[in-house]
């Protein structure tokens, strides 16, 4: 196959995955990889490309095909080295959230302040939703440059941050006008959350989500196959890393080659009553709000000014979790009693606009 044109090899792929429900075969993880790094070089047409993306997401990818797909994607991605013991990537999804306000994106300098080093991993809002992104925030609230190398010493200077697909994966970022086209989610929407752009010195931790049941198979199946120490992958509010605060959130956790392990979260069951209560009081509070950028900001950088209302609520709660995960704390309410005097501190809102305006 490899002797083929590309055009002809991009022919051979569709011809197996694009001849319907009953006659479509799948491809092999060699050809899987094959294809995308086709479509990722721009070796075969437009119109092929999007073709390939609607029927791989049409067919259902199996493990190896998405295995394959990871591998194209990461190839084209070379970690970079930073100057950090361990650090955690929260990959949410890249399309965003639009339902309750959500606040990771404030979230990210608390935990980096309990003692491990978080970035965002994001882009500017894709289809379908267009929702909001840490990108899109940072970007069109803040109005911080939308690309530079500058992002990775303010990482490791800060130990917190955000990176953007438009820096870490460019050929990945240039498929964005064939996503607004096609509409509905390609399997680039799965697998961007699991790439990996930085590398610290001793462990590397990825906190990323699955929506539909059945993907967190290859998430952490590929998350064997990864330079991460540590794959947490769970089903959190609209699909982000909130695990346990508006329902029982199921959580995957793949340590290396080890089995993977499960658990599941429930606010009450993770936390203290008096605790339980505030988490879920201020989750319905949340309900209540218009979910829109400006909001987001001025709620959560209050959080972050004096560890006030449901946005602080939320912010500690998704510290406690991941932080918890991640082996910072014992049980999520440690974290989250620290995550809150961090809040009450003020501390997190200072380093962030001086993240934002260097």
């Amino acid at each position: 196959m490899t002797e083929m044109s590309p055009e002809n090899r991009m022919q051979a792929y569709l011809q197996k995955i694009a001849a319907g429900p009953k006659l479509s075969k799948d491809l092999t993880e060699e050809e899987a990889e094959d294809a995308l790094s086709l479509i990722l070089d721009s070796e075969v047409s437009e119109v092929r490309k999007g073709v390939f993306l609607i029927a791989a997401r049409m067919k259902v990818e199996t493990v190896p095909e998405n295995i394959g797909y990871w591998r194209a994607l990461q190839n084209r991605m070379t970690p970079i080295k930073v100057a950090l013991g361990n650090l955690l990537q929260i990959a949410d999804p890249f399309d965003g959230f639009q339902r309750i306000p959500y606040f990771g994106f404030y979230a990210i300098p608390v935990i980096a302040e309990l003692g491990l080093p978080t970035y965002g991993h994001s882009a500017l809002p894709l289809p379908p939703k267009f929702g909001i992104t840490f990108e899109d925030l940072l970007v069109n609230h803040y109005q911080f440059p939308k690309s530079g190398n500058g992002r990775i010493k303010q990482i490791e200077k800060f130990k917190f941050g955000y990176l953007s697909t438009a820096d870490t994966h460019p050929p990945l970022e240039g498929l964005r006008s064939i996503r607004t086209e096609i509409v509905k989610r390609p399997m680039l929407a799965t697998l961007e959350k699991i790439l990996m752009p930085l590398q610290a010195e001793s462990k590397n931790f990825l906190a990323t989500t699955y929506f539909h049941r059945g993907y967190e198979v290859s998430l952490t199946e590929i998350g064997k196959r990864s330079s991460f120490d540590r794959v947490i992958v769970g089903n959190g509010m609209e699909g982000t890393t909130l695990f346990g605060a508006h329902k029982e959130a199921k959580v995957f956790i793949q340590n290396g080659n080890s089995e993977t392990q499960t658990r599941s979260l429930k606010f009450s069951e993770m936390y203290q009553e008096e605790t339980a209560k505030q988490v879920i009081e201020s989750h319905e509070a949340l309900k209540e709000i218009e979910s829109k950028r400006e909001t987001i900001a001025e709620m959560g950088e209050d959080a972050l000014k004096n560890g006030k209302g449901p946005a602080a609520m939320q912010i500690a709660s998704q510290a406690a979790s991941l932080s918890n995960l991640s082996d910072i704390f014992k049980t999520p309410q440690e974290g989250f009693d620290a995550a809150l005097k961090v809040l009450q501190s003020g501390t997190c809102y200072e380093k962030l606009m001086q993240w934002i305006k260097p």
